[in-house]
């Protein structure tokens, strides 16, 4: 169950997509009930239940879909799950929930996105009490809760929720390696092999500390000149502020994850400002892609990020420290280089493989049978 899902890209749908993929290559039977998106041939199907969905007024690019208990209760009962795994305390996680504590399943959450963060940065840090309640009540049933970070788990623990584990944070790193660095991306992004690309790849939203960014890469510019070019890869509501106020940006939208992936390649550092990351998964397909990070230090992009050996880690209002540090490995390739190599080698160590077994186990042991017997589960 998820209030997010393909054709969105996304943390959460990539996740779900992960997880959808690793039972299915090992045997299992996967359910998915998500939202249905506008012009995307993904419809019903066997195995899938799309609900129609409608714009989230302030967010349109982010659609909801109404809880739809009785659509979802038909699906599942139809489908027999062993186990129900949701993914988002939405609407449709809301559903999944209800039907797993009604029909007495097996339920794993996820704890994917930092809402009480979220709050404070969106001016209402009033609410962020009202949301650790609601995210406690929500996740308090789960026999395991799945986060990608450890400081986030042991907030959830400090909230009550002792079933968190850290899980997440995997990633492939055969799909995301320097071997798909692409001569024609770089030409075609810097027109030389002696620009360098700056990179930034996520949601363009308050919450990913954007004005940060946008200060950042302006001091950038004005210092390095034609030495650098920046690339954003993403889409929201600021895209159009970032237009305006950096022209000189080279906005490509969201990406495909074979394009995304060599993007990463061919670029040569990556800055990400972000300060309420549960994990920072794109913290680590740019390392594993070879790129050095220049970070927030904070949250999970603190526990993916070493300071001055896999990239910069950065305070994360300080839009001239975070222009200083682009200044700093732009004007020095070789220790760019160095840096390079490390988070290639910190990223590989978190190759997903360990992560999925460990995911299998969780299940199994929820649904109390052998390690390998895991049948039908609704994601």
């Amino acid at each position: 169950m998820t209030d997010t899902y393909a054709p969105q890209v996304n943390g959460v749908s990539t996740i779900v997509q992960r997880i959808a993929d690793l039972l299915g290559e090992s045997g299992h039977t996967v359910g998915i009930i998500a939202p249905r998106y506008p012009d995307s041939s993904d419809g019903d199907g066997l195995d899938q239940l799309r609900i129609p969905s409608v714009p989230f007024p302030p967010y349109p690019a982010i659609r909801l879909s109404l809880p739809s208990f009785g659509a979802t209760a038909r699906f599942l009962d139809d489908f027999r799950p062993e186990l129900l795994h949701v993914h988002t305390e939405g609407p449709l996680g809301l559903a999944g929930r209800r039907y797993a504590l009604r029909r007495g399943l097996p339920l794993v959450t996820s704890f994917h996105t930092d809402f009480a963060r979220y709050a404070r940065h969106y001016g209402v840090p009033a609410l962020a009490a009202l949301v650790w309640r609601w995210l406690a009540w929500f996740h308090s049933p789960a026999g395991v809760t799945l986060t990608p970070g450890d400081a986030i788990r042991d907030e959830l623990h400090q909230h009550g929720l002792s079933a968190a584990r850290v899980w997440g944070r995997g990633i492939d790193s055969r799909q995301f390696h320097p071997a798909r660095r692409d001569v024609g991306w770089r030409r075609w992004l810097a027109g030389g092999d002696d620009t360098a690309i700056v990179l930034h790849v996520g949601r363009l939203a308050p919450e990913k500390n954007i004005d940060v960014l946008i200060g950042a890469w302006r001091l950038a510019r004005e210092r390095l000149g034609q030495r650098a070019t920046f690339v954003v890869a993403g889409e929201g509501p600021l895209a159009a502020r970032i237009v305006a106020e950096l022209p000189f940006v080279r906005h490509l939208g969201f990406l495909p994850r074979v394009s995304l992936a060599s993007l990463y390649a061919s670029s040569d550092l990556c800055v990400l400002p972000s300060h309420t990351e549960t994990c920072g998964l794109v913290a680590l397909e740019a390392m594993a892609s070879g790129l050095p990070v220049i970070a927030a230090d904070a949250c999970g992009l603190r526990e993916s990020v070493r300071h001055n050996a896999t990239g910069l880690l950065i305070a994360p209002d300080d839009a001239a420290a975070f222009a200083a540090g682009i200044e700093s490995l732009i004007l020095d390739p070789a220790r760019r280089f160095i840096l390079a190599a490390a988070a290639r080698e910190w990223a590989r160590e978190r190759d997903c493989a360990r992560e999925d077994a460990e995911l299998l186990t969780h299940y199994a042991r929820l649904v109390r049978h052998g390690p390998v017997e895991v049948g039908a589960c609704a994601a």
